[in-house]
């Protein structure tokens, strides 16, 4: 299995970072992980957008989805056509929010033309979704509004877990043992009075525990702040974490 960073900004754009975005790559998959702005320039980069097997969006916040409004225009208007629509998978009642923020641009041009670029539908949590030979499950995060957690299986390589945006109380580490590679937000440096049990995001220590609890080898660190610093987060996550620890910026690869 690979992975490819594609953005690791927090809730805007870093300077010359996307957001959140991983381009998973197995055998027989090429599967993105959330899509937020500044994405899609660096997928480019490494794989053809034409032919990707999924996009999987964890939440509908604007940071992790803004860019599926670009890979449609993309799509619709690159003059190398696409052989199918892309498949993406939105989490429960994401139809009706990509459709409101897309109904504009839609009576723009030709009736149908953006939306028949891509294939939508709502992921089942509940369920594993199979994408050519890989395998995503989800466990609930607590976020702001509903948003999932990820773990990604491929026959052959160890496992890829992904907490999307999510507070401490979510107790992933048993969702996530086991992982070879563990992406992890780390959005907080303090993380502030308010309890714990309604928080949304994890600081770099958090994300550093986590990846202890569940037994990972890698630890990428994302959905980072430049203005807090980059290294304040990798010190944090060193505190409690004695494995590798990567910051996530466009273009990095790991591979397992």
């Amino acid at each position: 299995m690979k992975l490819t960073v594609l953005g690791g900004s927090a809730a805007s754009p870093n300077s010359g970072m996307g957001c959140a975005g991983f381009l998973v790559e197995t055998e027989r998959a090429k599967v993105v992980l959330d899509f937020g702005p500044g994405t899609l320039p660096e997928l480019r980069r490494h794989a053809d957008f034409r032919t990707l097997d999924a996009v999987v969006i964890s939440h509908m916040h604007v940071d992790h989805v803004l860019d599926l409004l670009a890979l449609r225009h993309a799509l619709a208007y690159n003059p190398v056509p696409a052989p199918a629509p892309v498949p993406v998978w939105l989490p429960p009642g994401g139809l009706d929010i990509l459709a409101g923020a897309t109904a504009h641009f839609d009576a723009c041009d030709e009736p149908g033309r953006f939306a028949a670029t891509v294939r939508i539908a709502e992921y089942d949590p509940a369920q594993p979704l199979h994408i050519g030979d890989a395998v995503v499950m989800f466990a609930p995060a607590v976020h702001f509004l509903p948003a999932w957690a990820m773990r990604v299986q491929a026959s052959g390589a160890a496992d890829l877990g992904y907490t999307g945006d999510t507070g401490p109380a979510a107790n992933l580490a048993g969702f996530l043992a086991g992982v070879e590679v563990l992406i992890a937000e780390a959005t907080l440096l303090d993380p502030g009075d308010g309890p714990a049990a309604e928080r949304g995001s994890l600081t770099a220590a958090e994300a550093g525990d986590l990846a202890e609890a569940a037994g990972a080898k890698i630890l990428v660190l994302t959905h980072m702040w430049e203005e807090r610093g980059f290294e304040a987060c990798r010190e944090q996550a060193e505190q409690s974490f004695a494995g590798r620890i990567e910051l996530a910026s466009p273009g990095q690869a790991v591979s397992w």
